[in-house]
């Protein structure tokens, strides 16, 4: 398997330090739409990070461009690829997501060709995730996700508040 058959690209996201900034920035100069905020979002049970079980915390923020979701993250609480982003680059795009057929096959075939999870979870089977270490190629990560139905419903209202907020082009 490769990149070009884990299915379409459906998200930017960037790790930043203030989200209401970033949202201010994209909202005017790229036409973003509305943004929904989603505080303090739990990652612990079934994560991990670099191996290790991870418990942290992320305010999130989403919204569109077309059919391009963006997705800011704020690291709020413990370790996890975000607060590490912060340390070593600053605040940044941070990673495309990829929406596989199958999450479980290509995570497997990335690891067959050497690319490393450093990053895992299961959010009570609203989604899975998988990010991948991009930077041999200039690329922070890439994340690979399992979008359940509940979520999908959730980002389709996303989509919906954000298309009609967006400015006419």
């Amino acid at each position: 398997m490769t990149a070009s058959t884990w299915g379409p690209i459906t998200q930017t996201a960037w790790v930043v330090e203030e989200i209401e900034a970033t949202e201010r920035f994209l909202s005017q100069l790229c036409g973003a739409g509305e943004w929904t905020r989603m505080p303090d979002i739990e990652f612990g049970d079934n994560c991990t990070f670099r191996g290790q079980p991870a418990d942290f915390t992320a305010h999130i923020s989403l919204s569109y461009i077309g059919e391009m979701q963006l997705e800011l993250i704020q690291p709020r609480r413990g370790e996890s690829i975000y607060t590490e982003f912060l340390r070593t680059a600053g605040p940044g795009i941070h990673h495309i997501c990829f929406e596989p057929q199958n999450l479980d096959d290509a995570v497997s075939d990335a690891a067959r060709s050497g690319v490393e999870v450093i990053q895992s979870g299961d959010m009570g089977g609203a989604m899975r995730f998988a990010y991948l270490d991009a930077g041999q190629a200039g690329v922070p990560c890439v994340e690979l996700a399992e979008i359940g139905p509940d979520m999908r419903a959730f980002y389709r209202h996303v989509k919906d508040r954000s298309s009609s907020s967006s400015p006419s082009r």
